[in-house]
C-alpha cells in the first residue's frame, strides 16, 4: 500500500522541513532518505516543496533502481540507493545544500583536523569528493570513494552527505559539518589555522565510538 511505513514517511517529511527551519538548505534543493529493508529505501521526491510535502508523495526506491508509488524521487536517489547498499550500518542519508560548507566544496577542499569534533564524521578530515554533474553515477561512485572510513563528505561545487545509524543522528551530523566548516572558514581570515596531527585525531575518533551518554542499565544505572 501507498502509505506503508508511514512513521518513516512523516519522519523524513519532518526531516526535510528540519533541514530549511535550521538553515542547512534553501527552497527545494538538498533530499532525505531512510532504509525501508535489506533491499528499499524511502526517499523525498524532486522538486516539491517540504511545506506542500505529503506522505504519499514519498516514493519508495528499491536496490535495482525501481521507483514505485508516490512522485519522482530525488535526483540524488543513485548517491542514497548506493550509500545503504554498500554500508548495512547506515540507515539514513541526509544531503545538503548549507552555505559555508557548499563554500568549501565550491573551492574544492574539504575540513582538515583543524578542530578536534571534524573527528565526529569518523576520521581526521571531511574529504571532498571531486566534481561530477549531479544524479549521475560517477558521482555517486566518487561520494562512495570519500565517505570510505566517513560518515560524512562534501561534494565539490555541490553540498554536503552526511549519514546516520537514524535520521536524527545524519541531521544533527549534517549541522555539525555545517558549523565546523563555518569555523574553519572563520579560522582562515587570520592565516592558516593550527591542524591537529595524526595520532591526536587517531585518539580522538577512539573517543568519539564511546561519546555521549550510556545507555541505562536495568536498575536505571
Amino acid at each position: 500500500m501507498i502509505l506503508d511505513h508511514l512513521p518513516r514517511r512523516l519522519a523524513v517529511i519532518e526531516a526535510c522541513r528540519a533541514l530549511r527551519a535550521t538553515g542547512l538548505t534553501f527552497g527545494t534543493s538538498g533530499n532525505v532518505s531512510v532504509r525501508l529493508d535489506a533491499t528499499s529505501l524511502l526517499i523525498s521526491p524532486t522538486g516539491v516543496d517540504y511545506d506542500a510535502l505529503g506522505t504519499a508523495d514519498l516514493p519508495v526506491v528499491d536496490f535495482n533502481g525501481t521507483s514505485r508509488g508516490g512522485k519522482a524521487p530525488s535526483s540524488e536517489w543513485r548517491i542514497h540507493r548506493d550509500i545503504l547498499r554498500a554500508r548495512p550500518e547506515v540507515n539514513a542519508v541526509v544531503h545538503t545544500h548549507s552555505p559555508h560548507a557548499t563554500a568549501l566544496a565550491c573551492r574544492g577542499e574539504g575540513i582538515p583536523p583543524f578542530h578536534y569534533m571534524v573527528a565526529v564524521a569518523g576520521g581526521a578530515d571531511v574529504r571532498c569528493a571531486p566534481y561530477a554533474t549531479f544524479g549521475s553515477e560517477e558521482l555517486s561512485r566518487l561520494a562512495l570513494i570519500a565517505l570510505e572510513g566517513r560518515r560524512a563528505c562534501l561534494l565539490a561545487n555541490h553540498g554536503v552527505i552526511a549519514t546516520g545509524a537514524d535520521l536524527p543522528a545524519a541531521l544533527r551530523l549534517a549541522g555539525e559539518i555545517e558549523n565546523l566548516a563555518r569555523q574553519y572558514l572563520l579560522a582562515r581570515l587570520g592565516g592558516a589555522p593550527q591542524l591537529l596531527d595524526e595520532a591526536e585525531m587517531h585518539r580522538v575518533v577512539e573517543k568519539f565510538k564511546t561519546y555521549g551518554q550510556p545507555q541505562a542499565g536495568p536498575r536505571g544505572s
